[in-house]
């Protein structure tokens, strides 16, 4: 595809061309829009010293342009962003930009000599900001000195940024931010310096800004440096709740906002709309550092690892004073920030697109290695099932959201077990079952290292699989906000916070749903028939919510902490589905083209355990090595219960009354 003119946006070429082929009595596909994954991301990776290192994000930069933000995070190291045509700056200096930076690819970038010297223990994080309209732009220009007065700067953000940082490239200058969240919004006389904690100040000149320039009053000598006469500047535009993404072309997937904190110096921001997964948030009217978090570096429910973009300090791990939530995020700063100001550039987590492939969403690995050996997956894995396959071990749950270990936190990860009532474990006490967790992959950790594993990897996806951490509130019908796209097909809520509680499950069939009562106790971690079925409107699911049935301790319990896994059918990818026993050999057709590498059955109309079988360990005319989500025990060899076949899986004749009695109702889960 070829680069579009600067001065014509995206979506302007695109307007043009369908003009030119319907002139000459073409038809013309309808616009597609972007997600959230073609424009940003965040990649971890270790150094290695080469000058030719890629950065494979998967971000066509070379043809669309952009901005690279890098950052070491094991040691003190400056923040670099490198710009095509600007080369490198740094967040938490005043410098001019220097050479080198990266190479911009169709598939994300490679490091040169600026990176070069990053050595094989270094650990990095960098972001990707693609141009696009109704998400980032960055432009430069050349200062006049204020002379005229307004200086105007063409932009192709497409609608009015909410927030414009500006750093001069041929000298020494602050860098200096406009956000609409200042006082008295993003075209008043405030700003507020990215290298600095300072709060915000008043410029000399101040912007003005509108969907296509950008009007700068600043002049020669001016506190805000933005308009030297001969200086060379560089003008990064973000957008704010602007649309222009998703299916339909009306998704925001950057917010550029603000909040007070309350008199504890806490707030919890619920209006995003979607759960972010990146966020820069600085206070307005006192002194404190720029935080910049991510969820792949460890933004979770028991924990954050934060960088300052103002400062070249390493990153810190293990605070607690921040974490996403499905609709925005909570912030617990405490003293210091009781009643203050603050404001944010918050991106939607991704992906955006409902997969079409298994392999893109769901890896299943068996392994006997030693610890800190590399699984890929070709993924960021936000839940991780670990299973030692020859002894009693309990099936281990761990999630990215609610806290998975890295190289800076590798003792520290949130588990929980599926055969048990236990409560969440935070770490403290053992080591990690997978740390390191990055884009494509994980390390084996020395919890389960050098034994026979089974690990399943698990990707949240649109129409396939979600996660939700949620405080319970005591009330009943209560929705809780999900990001899955569509109604979810099999719910598991999981208690946190205290122990005692089952693996509550809620089966959703589109007209009505299954689920556990005071007297039946359909959970994963028993083998107890499911308690009672409604239709009632108010408490099936939604695209947009789920509702807790047990309206308890189990799964809503005023203050109490809980994580909801949500799973739906995904055409090609995943199927949810029922099936009536027959005695005999039955073939379960889930629409899938390669078999089933993935197989959870469940009875229904009587007790029966949680069967799980996958690829990995081998699903085959002969053995069929399985085990139980609800038991500790070491897997079952030597059956032949399940087999595959390539519209999904089969059950077969030698299957026991808990996969295949005749009459007998069962539930499933297949992955392909």
């Amino acid at each position: 595809m070829a680069q579009f003119p600067s001065q014509v946006s995206a979506s302007g070429l695109w307007t043009l061309k369908k003009q030119k082929r319907a002139q000459q009595g073409e038809n013309w596909p309808p616009l597609a829009f972007p997600f959230i994954e073609d424009v940003f991301s965040t990649w971890l990776y270790t150094g290695t010293g080469s000058t030719t290192q890629a950065i494979p994000n998967g971000v066509d930069l070379s043809t669309y342009g952009g901005m690279v933000w890098e950052k070491v995070r094991n040691v003190a190291g400056s923040h670099y962003l490198s710009t095509s045509g600007i080369n490198v700056l740094s967040t938490n200096t005043t410098g001019a930009a220097s050479g080198g930076g990266v190479t911009f690819t169709t598939n994300g970038y490679t490091l040169n000599s600026s990176y070069g010297a990053w050595a094989s223990t270094s650990n990095l994080a960098s972001w990707t900001f693609r141009k696009q309209p109704k998400f980032f732009d960055v432009v430069t220009y050349t200062g006049n000195g204020g002379s005229p007065s307004p200086l105007t700067v063409s932009h192709s953000l497409g609608s009015v940024p909410g927030c414009v940082m500006i750093k001069k490239t041929n000298g020494t200058a602050d860098w200096v931010v406009f956000h609409r969240g200042l006082t008295g919004g993003l075209g008043s006389s405030k700003f507020i310096r990215l290298n600095t904690t300072a709060a915000e100040a008043n410029a000399a000149g101040g912007i003005a800004a509108t969907s296509t320039a950008i009007d700068i009053y600043g002049y020669t000598g001016s506190t805000d440096n933005t308009n030297d006469s001969g200086g060379t500047y560089v003008m990064y535009l973000f957008a704010h709740n602007a649309g222009g993404f998703g299916l339909t072309g009306t998704d925001n997937v950057i917010t550029c906002g603000s909040f007070t904190a309350d008199g504890s110096g806490n707030a919890t921001i619920s209006n995003l709309g979607y759960e972010p997964q990146w966020v820069l948030i600085k206070s307005v009217d006192f002194t404190d550092g720029w935080y910049l978090l991510d969820n792949m570096r460890g933004w979770a429910a028991n924990g954050v690892n934060y960088l300052v973009a103002n400062t070249s300090n390493a990153e810190v791990a293990g605070s607690s004073f921040s974490r996403p939530t499905a609709n925005g995020f909570v912030f617990n700063y405490g003293t210091g920030a009781n009643n203050k100001n603050f404001i944010y550039i918050a991106i939607r987590r991704g992906p955006m697109k409902t997969p079409t492939t298994g392999t893109s969403v769901f890896s299943p690995n068996a392994f006997n290695s030693p610890a800190g050996t590399q699984i890929t997956t070709n993924f960021a894995a936000d839940t991780i099932i670990g299973k030692y396959r020859t002894d009693i071990l309990g099936n281990i749950v761990i999630d990215r959201l609610r806290r998975m270990a890295n190289e800076n936190t590798a003792s520290q990860e949130s588990r929980l077990e599926t055969n048990n009532t236990n409560a969440e474990d935070n770490g403290s006490s053992f080591n990690p079952i997978a740390y390191q967790v990055w884009n494509t992959g994980y390390k084996v950790g020395s919890s389960l290292g050098s034994v026979s594993n089974v690990f399943y990897s698990f990707r949240r996806a649109p129409g396939f699989f979600d996660v939700v951490c949620y405080t319970g509130d005591g009330t009943f019908p209560r929705q809780v906000q999900h990001n899955l796209a569509v109604p979810p097909e099999i719910t598991i809520i999981k208690r946190r916070s205290a122990a005692g509680t089952n693996w509550i499950v809620t089966y959703f069939n589109g007209t009505s749903v299954t689920y556990s009562s005071a007297s039946w106790d359909f959970a994963i971690n028993t083998t107890a028939v499911p308690g009672n079925t409604s239709t009632n409107s108010s408490w099936l699911p939604t695209s947009t919510y789920f509702v807790p049935l047990q309206s308890g301790a189990a799964d809503n319990a005023a203050g109490s902490t809980y994580v909801a896994y949500l799973f739906a059918s995904c055409p090609g990818v995943s199927k949810v589905g029922s099936y009536t026993g027959t005695g005999a050999l039955q073939t379960i057709n889930c629409g899938f083209t390669g078999g089933a590498r993935f197989v959870l059955i469940k009875r229904t109309d009587s007790t029966g355990a949680w069967y799980v079988w996958d690829s990995a360990r081998g699903i085959s005319s002969g053995n069929d090595p399985y085990f139980l989500l609800n038991s500790s025990a070491a897997e079952v060899t030597g059956t032949n219960y399940v087999d595959t076949t390539s519209v999904g899986f089969q059950v077969t004749a030698a299957a026991p009354a808990g996969l295949n009695a005749n009459g007998g109702t069962y539930i499933f889960l297949a992955i392909a």
